[in-house]
Formats: C-alpha cells, structure tokens, sequence
C-alpha cells in the first residue's frame, strides 16, 4: 500500500515506526495506531490518496494541529496530515473581509495576514498559536470570543471537500454541493430538525448540524458540514469571513466569590455587547501570577472595545473587585493565564493529575452558575475532582478531572460519571459538547441528547456522504464505547523493567503520560513569544523535535505495540538527539513536561553496558579532562583533526582554555570570613575566568564577603546532559560531602550549573537531605546583590542592552532579580527568548550544526542585527556568549563583567 501511494502521491508518505508513534494520539485519552502517514502537497494528492486507500478498504483520517479532544483526530488506517504542505493563505480580500485557506495553515498566521488590514478571524480557541483552519473546521471551534463573532460555522462561506468515493464537492448555501439524497432526507424530517435540537444554547456543538438545512436557515451545507469530524469529507480549501478587529481592545477583570457566583453573573453582561465573557476560579491560577488579578476565588476575562465600554460593564457588574487593563503586554500576560488553563487544569494543586474526558459541555448561559453548583456535587458524590473554567458568556464549561484511567476500577467509575454528567447537563438543556466535539468521548451518549430518531437520522446521512464508512470510522456515528481505547491501556510501571532513582520508570513513564497533547511547544514564529519552548521544533518543524512528539515516543516505547525495542530504540533515539536540553518545556509546557530529564534517562539506559559516542567521552566528562590536563589542552586546537579528537563538529572552533584558573587567582587573596561561597563551575573556572573576577569584585564593591568552597566541587552538568548519571551521581556525591559543613549561600555565575544543582541535583539523589539543602542555597549573581547589599546602588550605565536570557535562566532560576538590577544599572532594553543553540555540548556534537545555527536565528541573532551599534551584548552564560563569538563580530558579556568595569578604580 505505500508503494502504491508513493506511486501516486507527490507529497509525503511515511509508514515508519517514527510517523505512526506519533500519530497514536491527539490532545484526548485515546490512542489508535495508524498504519501510516501521508502529508499531501495539494488536493490533487488528497484524491489520489483516497483512491489507494479506498481500493485496499483502508480507512482514512484527516488530521491538523492533533490538539482535538475527544479523539477524532485519530485513526488506524491513514493519516492525512495537512500541516507539512498544505497550509498555505491562498488570498486575502480585505475589500471583501474574506480569505481563502489550505487546512493546514494556522489560525494566528491567518490573524497575523489579517491584522496589517484591521481584520481576524473571530473564532479564536486557545490554542490559536498552532491549531489549523481545518481542525477548526472539522471540529466547529469557537474560542473566547464567540460571544461577539459566533463559532467556526458561523465564519465559513464555502468549503471545498472530497469524498471518500473521491467526489469533488463545492458546499455553500442553497443546498450548494449536497450529496444525492440529502435533500430529500431533511424534507421528509422537517419535524424533527425542527424540534429535536435544544433552543438558546449558542454552543451546541454535538451531533451533525441538521438543523443548518433547513429551508428558513438557507440549507447552507458549508454550515452543516462544520463539526461533522472529518465522517464525511476530506476538506481541500475553505473561503472564511473575516471581521473587523477592535481598533482599542481593553480587559476588565472582574473578581467574585467563587466560579457559581462568576457564572450567575456573566450572563447579566452580554446586554454591553462585550467581546469575551471568559471565567475561571483561583486554583487554575499560579500563586505569582495571582498577583495580576483583582480580589476574589474566582474571575470574569471580560474584553471591549475601548476603556468607555470597559468602564460601563464593571460599573454594572456585581463584582468584589475588578481592574481594567489597556497595557497591550499586561493584557497579554493576563490573557495568557486563561490560555494556559487547558495545561494548568491537567495539574491538580494536590499533586494529581486530570485528563479531558468531560472536557466541554454547554448549557444556557443563564443556567450556568446552578449547572455548576449541581455539577460540583456530582463530582464530589463520586470522589472525583477537576476545576471548571471556560466560556462563561456562552455557558460553556472546560474542566479536567482526576479520572483514574490506568485501572478497571478507575476506568469503570469514568464510564459510570460519563453517563451521570450527560444525564445533569441535558436537564438542564446543553449539550454534551459546547466545543471540541464528540469524537469517541461523547459520541456515544449522543441518544441521551437528542433520542434515537435524530441519531438515526446522523447514521443515515453519514451513510449518504460515505457509503463504505472510510471516513474517521468509529467517531461521531456508530462510536466505539467512551471507555474504549484509552491511551494507558497497557502502559504499566513495570513496563520496561526496574526503577533506579531518577532514571528509573517512576519518572518516565508517568512523566511522558502526562503530556496531554495541547502542543505549546508546536509554537513557531511571532506566535512562539518570549518563551524558550521548543526551539528543535522551531528549527526543524518535524513533530518528533517537539516535546509533544518526543513524549510520544517515550510513551509508545513503553507500551512496546509500536515501538518495540525499548530503550534501545533508535527512533527514540534519534527523536531525542535534537532536543537540546535547555528546559524550557519545564516551565513552558502548561504541564511541566520535563524532556531534559526524560532525555538524560533514555541516553542512560540506551548506552547501558555499549559503546558510547566519543563525545559524550570528551565532552560529557569535561572537567575531568580540565581538570587533568588543563591549558595543555590548548596545544591540540590548532591540529586539522582536533574537532575529531574532541569529538566535535569541524564548524566549531573549540574553547581556548586559560592559563590560571579562577580557583588558582583567588587562593593568592587573604582568607577572610565570608557572606556567600561563589562556585566555581568549570566554564568560569578553566575557561571564563575572568568572569569569576568581576564577579568577585563586584560582590565585594558591594560589601559582600567572598569565599569559597572548602574542595573542589562539579554541579555535574555535563555528565547529566550526556545521560552518564551514575557517574553523574558519583560526582554529585563528591560535591555534598565537600559541601556538607560549609556555611552561606552559594552563588552561581553560570545559569546552567545554578539550575542543574536547583533541579537535577535533588531529583538524582532524593534520599540525601544535603543534596536539598544544597539546592535551596543556590542564588544567582543578581540574586545575591539583592539579598546581600540590597541598598547599594550598582554604578550607573546608561545603555542600551540585548541579548538572550539563558534558557535553563528562564526555565528554572527565574531572572527577575537579573531584570531589577539592570534597571538599577541604567541598563535599558529586553533580552530575547528562545535557545542561543550551542546548548553546552550539542552545538558542538557531530550533526547538530546546522539546527544549532537555526535555533540562535529564532530570536538571538535578529536581536543582535536589530540592536544599536553601542548596545552592551549580555549573555551570562558560557554557551550563549560562545554562540555569539562563532556567529557574530559582537562579544557577549556576563552582566558582573560590564558592571565589575564601571567600578571606580581600585587605590594601588
């Protein structure tokens, strides 16, 4: 079979271990295996793809952005994955506010073509930075603001489709593009079209839209297809609406009591015409960014357009508390809160997790706080817990639940509270689904909704669109059970044999299982912000340089149906090569997704007992050779093979190593007391130490007393990023017993060796209370001026600077204070996002070069192009300063180095 597709087909065809690993699973609970991938280049590969499929009666499955969940984008024949070629902006009108898209193109490109024109497009879910036209096609999305401009079906003019019987179709209004006898079915069911859908409920997202046939509603077939899930066609090319952006958008936040009481009101709103009507309770909301928020438990996103309107609404509104937001960046910051709840929600605040699974019902929005109230007590009746949130304005409500769906029993009350939940939201007239459809989570439960005459009526006409029932089988009609299917069926801790410490399954398994699909980290362009998530993807765009796509892996590795070969996988392998370990996905993913640990662990079971690669030899054990050999080493850089004897890339100049080192400089000073122990890690000890100096001068023009620590100690880094934790351990062992008696804080120039003792250090040895203590000593150099001299006043600069946060900065160690003391500098500009790249030793490694380049071009060398020719470059850490070095005429500085040489001159 891909023999013949590749024979007929220009685009891509993939039936390799990688391609179906990945496509096991969207952003639901289920997983079907794919026998295949096929990316086509336009609809002409779309229909000779459904001709090969339909000839060997394989099913085919059209799939987006895979963040859809409840299931249906999923699929145990062929994928069709749209977002490779086809998602291209065919034409913008702005004279005509309309727009011509491939289904693969990504919402925020379409709003970003649009915006220079004083457009969007109105439906606006949250994951606008990577869901496609086509998924929100298929799914009928809305987003925050469908109080103001309705649904996806709302926004469609006209759709072109093929059927699996590869029929061209052209769907509009006036029946335009109707399948034979579809007509003549909705003639004879008038009756019921006209009566069997619930009334009110701007959210009703379940079932086919049957209803959008009727002659008073002008039989717009592009309209009823919206939602249909990809049961009945293929969609190749849709023309949209577009709508006039607010031309001075402003939040008001409104602060009430609890969710019940947010919800009574938000209905009392729409009369002002707001924008968005969005609610959300306080334990979705992290402790810092609570401070953003006005007092209450819970909170109203209300938008409009301009301050006026903002201040009328909060006026009216029955609110404890309430702040109205103009700032274009705070609103960002704000909004971001919201967008994150789809992640945060999976996290409960006692540790557990939640899974989608009662994701996104609706009920009238004057129904929603005694929903709510009803619904609360549901869950507690069944010992389940999940915290609702979502599109209050339209009734409809997101909430994750603490299922346990590795168990039968778990798995039984999931099935049972199913049904319980779609019994209280029909009471109350809603609909099971109010925006991410019915998929196989709720299809099932469709009778309850809407009785057995209207879903005969979806089996029949699924049966007029798709005789042979090629078409996403299994979803929306005729569903497999709900309780079918789950994504953990199979996946055991004992999977892959026995846990040891953090490199063990304990972490693996249910640190992979937690990633539920909502693919932030599928970010690319202006979309991906100031964050550093995921800067493989970025480069490369492939699925399997995600962290999605590599959790994917990890998690097909464990359930072995797929992936067979455990940890000696090379598809594994070779997906995790790339990741570059700089954290981000840590703080970034919604759910903490961790791929740096998950990566160390993998490289330490793959290479158990083999042959490693000769840099994780030389690199990986870099202070020992530093420390052995130390500015000998330098003889060796000018030898034509010495990238090969490093067991680097030949693109790369290796580090020249200093003659003193920093430990050796600072032994000729007098011993006195001290306030902080300032460490000294082997990038600023043997290759940067210069660095340490200023460091030192700086602390003490501050009147901070310097030591240091009582032996020699390592972080153990390196032996970390290279998977060669035992040694890693060994190391780490070492540095605690050196460090066991010595007092104070210690201080950390370089931010990676600061964020593997606050995180890394403490996982790798849980069962030492020192390895604690020692992390929750570590402080930054901005860190420690704050808190050991924070009256004295740094010397004043007065430049402009940029360059890049480090990512392990922003993954754990937070700049904040970095950001105060620059200010206090008279420093001005932001430091950029993203990764620089070089990422320690895998800019350095054989095959990284190009996408170490291409991560350093996202965001830190257009900083650097676009800055002032006086601007300071900063970058504290070593890798991002030698990433600067080999790729720019600049020098990028540690922050003490630019502050150590405005210090007044020091009295011979």
């Amino acid at each position: 079979m891909a023999a013949a597709l590749r024979a007929a087909l220009a685009g891509d065809i993939d039936f390799g271990t990688t391609a179906r690993a990945l496509a096991t699973m969207d952003a639901s609970n289920y997983r079907r295996v794919p026998l295949g991938v096929v990316a086509p280049r336009d609809a002409a590969d779309v229909a000779a793809a459904l001709s090969v499929c339909r000839s060997y009666g394989v099913p085919v499955v059209a799939r987006g952005g895979g963040t859809s969940i409840a299931g249906q984008a999923t699929g145990t024949g062929v994928v069709l994955d749209f977002t490779r070629h086809m998602r291209a902006l065919v034409s913008l009108d702005p004279e005509a506010r309309t727009a011509v898209v491939q289904p693969g193109l990504v919402l925020d490109r379409l709003r970003e073509a649009a915006r220079p024109h004083g457009l969007t497009f109105g439906p606006d879910p949250s994951t606008h930075s990577r869901c496609t036209l086509g998924g929100m096609i298929g799914n009928n999305a809305c987003g925050a603001h469908s109080v103001a401009w309705g649904t996806t079906a709302d926004n469609v003019l006209g759709l072109d489709v093929l059927t699996y019987r590869g029929t061209e179709l052209r769907l509009g209004p006036d029946w335009r593009g109707a399948p034979a006898g579809l007509r003549d079915l909705v003639g004879r069911n008038l009756g019921a079209l006209r009566t069997g859908y619930p009334a009110g409920l701007p959210r009703r997202i379940s079932g086919y839209a049957l209803d959008a046939l009727l002659p008073e509603r002008g039989a717009d077939v592009a309209r009823f297809y919206c939602g249909s899930e990809g049961t009945l066609g293929v969609l190749t090319e849709a023309t949209v609406r577009l709508v006039k952006a607010p031309s001075a958008p402003v939040l008001a936040v409104l602060g009430y009591p609890d969710e019940s009481a947010a919800a009574d009101a938000a209905a009392g709103l729409l009369p002002y015409g707001p924008l968005t009507v969005e609610g959300m309770a306080d334990d979705l909301v992290p402790g810092p960014e609570r401070m953003l928020l006005p007092r209450g438990g819970a909170w109203l996103f209300v938008e409009t357009d301009g301050e006026s309107a903002a201040r009328a609404l909060v006026r009216a509104a029955d609110a404890l508390d309430a702040t109205v937001v103009t700032e274009p960046a705070e609103r960002r910051a704000l909004w971001r809160i919201r967008e994150d709840a789809a992640g945060t929600a999976t996290r409960m605040p006692w540790g557990g997790a939640a899974w989608p699974g009662w994701e996104d019902c609706a009920v009238p929005p004057a129904r929603l706080g005694a929903y709510l109230r009803e619904f609360r007590a549901l869950l507690a009746s069944y010992g389940l817990r999940g915290t609702p949130y979502g599109h209050f304005g339209d009734g409809c409500v997101h909430v994750r639940i603490d299922f346990d769906l590795w168990t039968d029993t778990g798995v039984g009350r999931f099935r049972e509270f199913s049904e319980a939940v779609a019994d209280l939201v029909i009471a109350h007239g809603g609909s099971l689904s109010g925006e991410h459809g019915d998929g196989q989570a709720r299809a099932e439960l469709l009778p309850k909704m809407y009785g057995p005459e209207l879903v005969g009526l979806f089996g029949e006409v699924k049966d007029l669109w798709d005789p042979e029932g090629g078409l996403n089988p299994g979803i929306l009609v005729r569903p497999k059970p709900l309780d079918s299917g789950l994504r953990f069926e199979g996946l055991r801790l004992e999977a892959l044999g026995p846990a040891d410490g953090r490199s063990g399954l304990p972490v693996v398994v249910p640190g992979v299982a937690r990633c539920v699909g909502v693919a932030k980290c599928r970010v690319a362009g202006p979309s991906a912000g100031p964050g550093v998530m995921c800067p493989s993807y970025r480069a490369t765009g492939e699925e399997r340089h995600s962290t999605r796509g590599r959790a994917r892996l990890l998690h097909e590795m464990a359930l072995g149906e797929v992936v067979t070969d455990g940890w000696r996988s090379e598809e594994v392998r070779e997906a995790l090569d790339l990741c570059l370990a700089c954290k981000g996905c840590r703080s970034d993913c919604p759910v903490g997704v961790d791929m740096a640990a998950y990566k160390a662990e993998f490289l330490h079971r793959h290479y158990e007992g083999r042959r490693r690669p000769w840099s994780h030899v030389t690199m990986g054990r870099l202070p020992q050779w530093l420390r052995w050999f130390g500015p000998a080493l330098n003889l060796g850089r000018a030898l034509p093979f010495a990238a090969r004897l490093a067991g680097g890339t030949p693109e790369r100049e290796l580090p020249r190593v200093a003659s003193r080192t920093f430990v050796s400089w600072f032994g000729t000073r007098l011993e006195t007391p001290s306030d902080v122990l300032l460490w000294p890690d082997t990038f600023t000890n043997h290759l940067a130490p210069h660095v340490g100096r200023s460091a030192v001068r700086v602390l003490e023009a501050a009147g901070v007393r310097v030591g240091l620590p009582p032996g020699r100690v390592c972080c153990g880094l390196t032996y970390v990023s290279t998977g060669q934790l035992d040694r890693a351990r060994k190391v780490m062992r070492s540095t605690l017993d050196v460090m066991e008696y010595a007092p104070g804080p210690v201080v950390v120039l370089e931010p990676s060796c600061a964020a593997t003792l606050r995180t890394d250090l403490p996982e790798l040895l849980p069962d030492d209370p020192r390895a604690r203590r020692l992390a929750s000593s570590v402080r930054t150099f901005a860190q420690a001026i704050e808190e050991f001299a924070p009256t004295w006043d740094p010397p004043r600069l007065d430049r402009e600077v940029v360059g890049q946060t480090h990512c392990h900065q922003h993954a754990v160690l937070g700049d904040a204070a970095e950001r105060r003391l620059r200010e206090r500098a008279g420093l001005t500009g932001e430091l950029s996002g993203g990764c620089c790249g070089l990422a320690g030793n895998f800019g350095f490694e054989p095959g990284h070069y190009e996408v170490s380049v291409a991560c350093a071009e996202d965001q830190l060398l257009p900083a650097l192009r676009s800055a002032g020719a006086d601007a300071l470059v900063l970058a504290d850490g070593f890798s991002c300063r030698t990433q600067i070095d080999h790729l720019t005429d600049g020098q990028g500085r540690h922050v003490a180095e630019v502050l150590a040489e405005a210090l007044p001159a020091r009295e011979p």
